[in-house]
């Protein structure tokens, strides 16, 4: 009867002698989906995406899985069982930024309705991550560079940005306006300047390195007031 007892009083003991630390812990994980601007990409290819740069401003307790794909939608990302994955990381913070794709012509697969599907949608990204007990973070899509003749930006994501903003108040879920940030900045750099955050002469879309920490600074300068229960995992800077 003592002996089954045995390895268990010994592995009681070897814990007292040896309490795990903090630092033994695992990592919490934050997950990022979105398309394009967002995504990962090869060290040979002169794009990136700002979620490739978020690991940087946290510390060890933080492991940060970017899931972000190009060309994908609100829709397309779940069709293709990419937000299933998303969720099987059962991450503790998931950040949320679609609507490049969302807005293209009706007729592609990848396009929704600004007024329809793609709030529905984001509503369910918002209750899914909630039932894995994640904490979800919109973040709307930031403006094309693209400029009028009079120096005002051309802007067909508006309507993509308003919508995250509503589900955004309906859902109580926090907003990082990076839409909004992001046209202050390139109005203030103007069509010139705005050219050395492309990753490629001609894309008003997508960024080359500079752009895309610029676009991943924008986001963490609201992270703290979006996501106030992580700030101790942050980076001194």
């Amino acid at each position: 009867m003592i002996r089954p007892i045995l390895p268990a009083l010994f592995a009681l003991v070897v814990l007292q002698i040896h309490p795990l630390s903090a630092a033994d812990a695992p990592p919490v994980k934050i997950v990022i989906v979105g398309d394009s601007t967002v995504c990962d990409y090869p060290p040979e290819s002169p794009a990136r995406g700002w979620g490739q740069f978020i690991a940087d401003y946290f510390d060890d307790s933080v492991k940060v899985v970017n899931l972000a794909a190009s060309g994908r939608s609100t829709k397309t990302f779940i069709a293709e069982g990419r937000w299933a994955k998303a969720l099987d990381e059962k991450p503790a913070l998931i950040l949320i930024q679609f609507g490049h794709n969302d807005s293209h012509a009706k007729e592609k697969p990848e396009a929704t309705d600004a007024a329809t599907d793609y709030p529905a949608n984001l509503r369910r990204y918002i209750d899914d991550a909630r039932q894995v007990g994640a904490t979800p973070v919109l973040i709307t899509p930031m403006c094309r560079r693209t400029f009028n003749l009079d120096g005002t930006l051309e802007d067909i994501l508006q309507p993509y940005a308003d919508a995250m903003k509503a589900v955004g108040a309906e859902k109580r879920v926090a907003v990082i306006d990076l839409h909004a940030m992001s046209r202050e900045l390139y109005l203030q750099l103007g069509e010139t300047n705005c050219l050395e955050l492309a990753n490629a002469p001609g894309d008003r879309t997508h960024f080359g390195e500079k752009g895309a920490r610029k676009m991943a600074e924008l986001v963490m300068s609201k992270f703290a007031a979006a996501a106030p229960d992580w700030t101790a995992r942050l980076k001194k800077r």
